[in-house]
């Protein structure tokens, strides 16, 4: 099962995320964490989310790009996949050197078309920017062009789309 989960900033979202892979019932647990850190706030933030994942079992894997290279042995059928978020993978393959570039689309569906092949259930955050009406730069249009793709793409294939606003998740598609 694929289900997409989107939202603002604060809007509840990971949470929301968490809680329906801990009610996945399955016992293997992924987080697949896809944020650079670039400053000693940044690892400090990653260590204590870490710690907190690592409470409701999860393994942590750290995957910036190349979501395509993440490969589980054994039975998927006990496996759930948290990847958190796109937003940041989406950026981190279009702007970092080791990145996708141009090809980023492309290369991020088939890095979740992957992880479904091989997990009971994948969870995708990412995030509603889109609704703010600000004209950005040249850079930051093409990002959030490609991320809205992405974003509708894994919507199409995707058993479940929720929304969370305040807390509160707004399922769109299926069934969470």
């Amino acid at each position: 099962m694929l289900t997409l989960v989107s939202g603002g900033s604060a809007s509840g979202k990971s949470e929301f995320a968490e809680s329906l892979v801990v009610s996945s019932g399955c016992t293997k647990r992924f987080y697949l964490a896809t944020m650079i850190p670039f400053d000693e706030e940044c690892h400090k933030r990653i260590a204590r989310h870490r710690n907190m994942r690592a409470q409701k079992g999860f393994e942590t894997i750290e995957v910036p790009t190349a979501l395509e290279k993440i490969h589980f042995d054994g039975d998927q059928e006990n496996r759930v996949a948290l990847l958190e978020c796109m937003s940041n993978l989406v950026a981190n393959e279009l702007y970092s050197p080791d990145g996708a570039g141009e090809q980023t689309l492309q290369k991020v569906i088939d890095g979740v078309e992957q992880l479904t092949k091989q997990c009971a259930d994948v969870i995708v955050v990412t995030n509603e920017i889109f609704s703010d009406g600000i004209q950005y730069d040249p850079s930051t249009q093409e990002y959030l062009r490609v991320l809205g793709l992405v974003n509708q793409q894994i919507a199409a294939r995707a058993d479940c789309v929720v929304e969370v606003v305040a807390g509160i998740p707004i399922v769109w598609k299926g069934k969470a």
